[in-house]
C-alpha cells in the first residue's frame, strides 16, 4: 500500500514538473516578444524597478514551504535566463554575428584575403609628414614582401595644439606611394565630409577609437563600397563596440576589420590596456576579422614585439605597428614609434615566432 502511495506522489511530481515546463517555455516566449518591442523603441532590456516589483508581488502571495528567500532565489534564475534569452535573440539578430553567418567574412584588400585563416600586417608612420617619409618606411614594407601601409592623414589630438595631419595633401601622398610601390593603404577618417573624397585616395578607410561612436560617420562608412578598418574606443565594451560594426553594416557595407587598440585603465605603465581576450571572444561573436594594434594599445616600443606575439597566438587575423624613418623628430607619437633598424628586428622576430606554413 505504501508503494502505491509513493508512486502515484512521484507521478503528481512529473506531471507538475511538466507543468512548470510548459510555464516557463511560455513564459520565455513572451519574454521574447517583450525584448523585441523594447529593441524596437529603443529601451534597455533590463529593468531592475520591474523586476523587484515581480519579486515583490511573488513574496506576498507566497505560502508555501519554501523559504522566501529560497523562492526569491528560484524566480531570479528565471529572471535571469529570460533576460539571456532576450539578448541571444538580439545576437542572432546582428548581421554582424556569427550566428547570423557562421562562416568567416574575407575582406580583399589589393589582393590581401584579410581573415582567409593567414596573419597579416600593417605598418606605418603615425603621421604621413612627408613624401620622403613615407617612402622611406614603404620601401622597407615592400622588401618584406608586405602590402599593407598605414599613415595618419587626419590626426584628431588631445591637444588643439598638436600636430593636426596634413589632411588632403597627406591622402595625396599616400596614394601616390601605394601606385609607385603597388602598396595598399590605410588612414583614418574623421568627418563625413572627408568620406566620399578620400574614397577616391585610400584601399582602406580607418575609423578611429575616438570616432567609434560617432554614427554619422560610421553610417556614412556603411554607405561607401570600400574595407573599412573599426577601432574600438578608449573605454568601450565589446558590445558597444560590435553595435558600431552593425551601424557600418546595416548600411550595406560588409567589408569590415575589427580592431582591438588597448582600452583605459588605472594602468599607467602602459598608454592603454591591451584586452586581448577580447581577440577570441569578437572571433566568437562576429564573422569578421580582428587585427591588433600593439603600438597605442602599449605606447611602448619595447612592448610591441611581446604583444604582437600575444595577438597572433591568441588568433588575431592581423597586426598594426607604427615605424617612422626617426622617430625622434617624428610629428607626433615618438616614443611608440620604430625606426627602421627597429622594423627590421621586430618582423625577423615575429616571422621566427610564426608556425611553418606547409
Amino acid at each position: 500500500m505504501a508503494n502505491e502511495e509513493l508512486e502515484k506522489l512521484r507521478l503528481e511530481v512529473e506531471e507538475v514538473n511538466l507543468k512548470l515546463l510548459e510555464l516557463i517555455n511560455k513564459r520565455g516566449e513572451i519574454v521574447q516578444q517583450i525584448g523585441k518591442l523594447k529593441e524596437s523603441q529603443g529601451v534597455n532590456r533590463y529593468d531592475p524597478v520591474r523586476e523587484r516589483e515581480m519579486l515583490n508581488l511573488i513574496k506576498e502571495q507566497h505560502d508555501g514551504p519554501f523559504e522566501t528567500s529560497t523562492i526569491e532565489h528560484l524566480f531570479k534564475e528565471i529572471f535571469k535566463a529570460g533576460l539571456e534569452l532576450q539578448e541571444d535573440d538580439h545576437r542572432k539578430a546582428l548581421l554582424v554575428s556569427r550566428k547570423k553567418k557562421p562562416e568567416n567574412t574575407i575582406v580583399n584588400i589589393k589582393g590581401e584575403n584579410v581573415g582567409d585563416g593567414s596573419q597579416y600586417f600593417v605598418f606605418g608612420p603615425c603621421s604621413v609628414e612627408s613624401y620622403d617619409q613615407v617612402a622611406q618606411v614603404a620601401e622597407s614594407v615592400k622588401a618584406k614582401g608586405l602590402k599593407l601601409l598605414r599613415g595618419g592623414a587626419y590626426k584628431p589630438r588631445t591637444s588643439p595644439y598638436d600636430f593636426q595631419g596634413l589632411g588632403l595633401e597627406g591622402l595625396k601622398i599616400l596614394k601616390q606611394i601605394a601606385d609607385e610601390f603597388d602598396l595598399a593603404v590605410i588612414s583614418e577618417i574623421v568627418t563625413p565630409a572627408d568620406l566620399e573624397q578620400a574614397v577616391d585616395y585610400l584601399d582602406v578607410i580607418q575609423i578611429g577609437a575616438r570616432n567609434m561612436q560617432n554614427f554619422e560617420l560610421l553610417k556614412a562608412a556603411g554607405s561607401i563600397r570600400k574595407p573599412v578598418l573599426l577601432k574600438r574606443g578608449l573605454a568601450a565594451t565589446i558590445e558597444e563596440f560590435i553595435n558600431a560594426a552593425e551601424y557600418i553594416m546595416s548600411r550595406g557595407n560588409g567589408q569590415i576589420i575589427l580592431c582591438e587598440r588597448g582600452i583605459r585603465t588605472y594602468e599607467r605603465a602602459t598608454r592603454n590596456t591591451l584586452d586581448i581576450t577580447a581577440v577570441p571572444i569578437l572571433k566568437q561573436e562576429t564573422h569578421l576579422p580582428v587585427f591588433v594594434d600593439v603600438t597605442h594599445s602599449t605606447g611602448r616600443r619595447d612592448l610591441l614585439l611581446p604583444a604582437a606575439k600575444a595577438a597572433l597566438a591568441i588568433g588575431a587575423d592581423g597586426v598594426m605597428a607604427e615605424v617612422h624613418p626617426d622617430p625622434a623628430v617624428a610629428l607626433s607619437d615618438a616614443a611608440q614609434q620604430m625606426n627602421l633598424k627597429q622594423f627590421d628586428e621586430f618582423y625577423k622576430e615575429i616571422q621566427a615566432a610564426l608556425p611553418a606554413r606547409i
